[in-house]
């Protein structure tokens, strides 16, 4: 057979897949990825993308054309049984609840292949395709110690199948790292025997994807609505199309032989018919009688009792969450596991950090995952017996959707203390809370008093964003001598900087320095050289010269002008420590906490 080494070999071409594969081709990280599909998906599948999931995409560069191609939805409508027999309009909420700091405040939606597609071409120029169709055969991990603590070692074989070739079809693959991120029946979740904690409830839906010939008056926007049939939500699609989740009885998809689901039982039509029985008085068919996309499935929450083995073998996604699709987070959730855990693995592999760090992956995302699997029990279950509890003008699933639209939405979520998670000193930013991402917020440059939103200043190049909050340097002496004081202390040998910069410190940091002094009186040139690596670095807490964007950064934040702080944000734009200025201490114990020195 033949053999090969990769440093990270990734099984599985779906979101979490592809959106690890691409973030470790974009750092020059050796990376494979296969799937045993033969090609990519044409319909159906996952299609939501909520706010937090822009930013993340913008961050790569991606979102923009992700939002071009999807359906927006701004807006969602609740509907209960009529008084007078059919549905009736509860009421209209935004799509994400207000008040928000999201950048982008609704949610798209686009087909899972269409989402796909994007990661596919942002990886070819950097030399990476998926192998397919390929299919793991056995996996083996070292026992032995010295091994599994050296990052360049090659702990883990894999041995492969390539399905479209009759002879010489079989490959080894020595591997320093293993992502499974292979669906909800993960070969590699199973083959490490990690088991999955929870049950399946008893709710079974239908889905339908349609190009709609309808009068129903909240078509494009989120619908949620319960009738005296059963519940359905309609969701907007790229296009015209829409997608119907349906409620179906036991009757129509039960086999009374096994107790189980069984597709053949079902079909599209018997879940148009049901849908639309929901939905009258309104009119709700398929332009041309034709059905884009079907399946059905049942309803279950469980999550994985760990996402590692020996910190080698990791699973994200599906492999070790699943839950109710109506809330949309199966996606937002497989690709949010893999954006923490690919700088991880790139700091670790590049000798940067201890390999201990990795242990941050299992402790921030499976908390999230038990958060995320206790709410969709909830909604789930809400949801789907709506039948029996809405009656009247019961507020119960509005509640509940208001109440959680910051954790649906991704931008509430937060990552309790750890070694990269410190928040000692939080109320120097006393709105930057520790542990959640980055708040967005405009900007100047101070170069040219361009307009700059925050987001766009943190790319996901595995960089760790260095943000210093400084006063007016121009109007108040003490705050000026005190950046002179700091710049001098970032420019000594023996700051974090240096001593943590692996191959120059512009390799690990990028430092943003963010004043509030005025546009009129300031240049960029005006700070410390160690402030000023380049004219696009310095920022101002300004407007620009029409009054139309920037100011108020520094009480959006909650930052003392006349004092400042140090802000590192991680390289997945969540905030890791806030430190006063003048304690440099404090943000070299942070680094020195997971990273490895500079050899002298």
């Amino acid at each position: 057979m033949a053999e090969s080494k990769v440093d990270v070999l990734i099984i599985g071409a779906g979101p979490a897949g592809l959106m690890c594969a691409n973030a470790l081709a974009h750092a020059k990280i050796p990376v494979r990825i296969i799937d045993k599909r033969p090609g990519d998906i044409l319909a159906g599948q996952a299609d939501g993308i909520h706010a937090r999931t822009l930013e993340i995409l913008q961050s790569y560069g991606l979102a923009r054309r992700l939002i071009d191609e999807s359906a927006e939805i701004h807006r969602a409508a609740f509907y209960i049984p009529g008084l007078n027999g059919g549905i009736e309009r509860l009421r209209r909420l935004p799509a994400i609840t207000a008040p928000t700091t999201a950048r982008f405040p609704f949610t798209v939606t686009l087909h899972q292949g269409a989402i796909e597609a994007i990661f596919h071409d942002d990886m070819r120029p950097q030399g990476l395709d998926i192998d397919r169709p390929t299919i793991p055969l056995s996996i083996e991990l070292s026992e032995d110690e010295v091994e599994l603590k050296d990052p360049q070692a090659y702990p883990v074989k894999v041995v492969l199948q390539h399905l479209d070739r009759s002879t010489n079809n079989t490959e080894v693959i020595r591997a320093n790292f293993v992502l499974g991120a292979d669906g909800a029946h993960s070969w590699t979740r199973k083959a490490m025997d990690i088991s999955m904690e929870g049950d399946m409830s008893d709710f079974i839906w239908g889905v339908i994807d349609i190009d709609p010939d309808t009068d129903f008056p909240d078509a494009r926007n989120l619908g949620v609505i319960h009738s005296a049939e059963g519940s359905m939500l309609l969701i907007p699609r790229e296009g015209n199309l829409l997608r119907l989740y349906v409620q179906l009885s036991d009757a129509d998809v039960i086999d009374p032989e096994t107790g189980r689901a069984d597709k053949a039982r079902a079909s599209p039509e018997k879940v148009l018919e049901m849908a639309q029985r929901i939905l009258r008085p309104y009119r709700m068919k398929p332009i041309g009688d034709h059905i884009r996309w079907w399946t059905i499935y049942v309803v279950g929450q469980r999550v994985a009792n760990k996402y590692s083995i020996q910190d080698r073998v990791f699973i994200s996604g599906d492999a070790c969450h699943t839950h109710s699709p109506k809330a949309g987070q199966g996606m937002n959730a497989s690709m949010s596991d893999t954006h923490n855990l690919a700088w991880k693995l790139a700091y670790v592999l590049r000798g940067w950090a201890d390999i201990s760090l990795l242990k941050t992956y299992e402790f921030e995302r499976r908390k999230f995952a038990v958060d995320l699997i206790n709410f969709d029990r909830q909604w789930a279950s809400l949801f789907s017996s709506g039948k029996a509890n809405l009656k009247g003008k019961d507020d119960s699933l509005h509640e509940m959707f208001r109440r959680n639209g910051q954790f649906t939405s991704g931008i509430g979520i937060r990552y309790e203390t750890s070694p990269i998670v410190e928040s000692g000193h939080q109320s120097y930013a006393a709105n930057l809370v520790v542990g959640e991402r980055m708040l967005p917020h405009v900007f100047i440059h101070a170069s040219n008093a361009g307009a700059k939103n925050i987001h766009d200043m943190l790319p996901a190049d595995t960089r760790f964003k260095v943000l210093v909050f400084v006063g007016d340097i121009k109007q108040n002496e003490t705050v000026a001598a005190n950046v002179r004081r700091l710049g001098e202390q970032l420019e000594a040998p023996s700051s974090f900087l240096h001593r943590y910069g692996h191959g120059g410190s512009d390799k690990v940091f990028d430092v943003l320095c963010i004043s509030t002094s005025s546009k009129h009186v300031t240049d960029w040139c005006d700070f410390p050289k160690s402030l000023t690596t380049h004219w696009s670095k310095v920022l101002l807490d300004d407007t620009d010269m029409h009054a139309r964007e920037g100011g108020g950064g520094f009480a959006a934040y909650g930052i003392d002008p006349c004092v400042g702080a140090i802000v590192i944000v991680r390289p997945d734009a969540h905030v890791g420590l806030v430190a006063p200025p003048d304690r440099l201490d404090v943000v070299d114990a942070y680094f020195g906490s997971f990273m490895i020195p500079v050899a002298v």
